[in-house]
């Protein structure tokens, strides 16, 4: 029998990974759309390094909010690999190292936003260059941020491939239709991440990406989140 109040219960495991889905959920956004999105200015990089310098503690936020998402993102996969085992422990493995790889690649990326304040400083040392070409280093940070992180998102479709494929395949354990949402949210990353760097005018049709990727990601995984947390899996007794 499945003593539900001991860390051994799929309900523990469940809220885990329910709570970690939800929580850089909000992280993820906020360090994205409120931060990034807020002080980057696309062609300006004098605008772009002024609002960094005047908003100094919010990207510093938003760079520990990507850091506790990079935490975040290693329990889920944990979490996700004892919940879907009992359906395939080899798929379920699978899907668990492609997380980890999106999420390495990914700390990696976000390498570049930690070098982008010193390049702001006004050190002595930095006196060599102008401030045009510091200016450039910056942006060229954050492209590199943002072009390791697309890297790093077809691993992360891959992974709610998998995912997606395991919750339909478990037979209720999860609902289908959470699945199903999951593999055409996989199908959105890889698809946009793969646009950005083959068209050349990726600009043009950026908002049809977009929505590829936000109305079955948003939906697969918060919806995966919220029954998670709040109905859990089905925990079956076994001899």
């Amino acid at each position: 029998m499945i003593n539900l109040n001991t860390e051994d219960s799929p309900l523990f495991y469940s809220r885990v990974a329910g709570f970690g889905l939800l929580l850089m959920a909000i992280l993820a956004m906020f360090s994205n759309f409120t931060v990034l999105e807020g002080l980057i200015v696309s062609g300006d990089e004098a605008a772009t390094a002024n609002n960094i310098i005047a908003n100094d503690m919010l990207f510093r936020s938003g760079f520990i909010s990507f850091v506790i998402v990079l935490i975040l993102d290693v329990l889920v996969a944990w979490a996700l690999y004892v919940l879907l085992k009992p359906v395939n422990e080899n798929l379920a493995m699978l899907a668990a190292w492609f997380r980890l790889v999106y999420t390495a690649i990914f700390g990696i990326a976000l390498s570049n936003l930690l070098n982008v304040l010193p390049l702001l400083s006004g050190a002595e040392y930095l006196k060599v260059f102008t401030t045009d070409q510091l200016q450039a280093q910056v942006m060229l940070l954050i492209d590199a941020f943002r072009n390791g992180w697309l890297i790093g998102l077809v691993f992360f479709g891959f992974h709610l491939l998998v995912v997606g494929y395991l919750i339909i395949k478990s037979g209720g354990y999860i609902p289908r239709i959470i699945g199903i949402f999951l593999i055409l949210a996989s199908a959105g990353y890889v698809i946009d991440s793969l646009a950005h760097f083959l068209l050349p005018n990726y600009a043009d049709y950026k908002t049809i990406f977009q929505l590829i990727v936000a109305v079955p990601g948003v939906i697969g995984e918060l919806s995966l989140a919220f029954w998670l947390l709040i109905k859990g899996v089905k925990v079956q007794q076994r001899q």
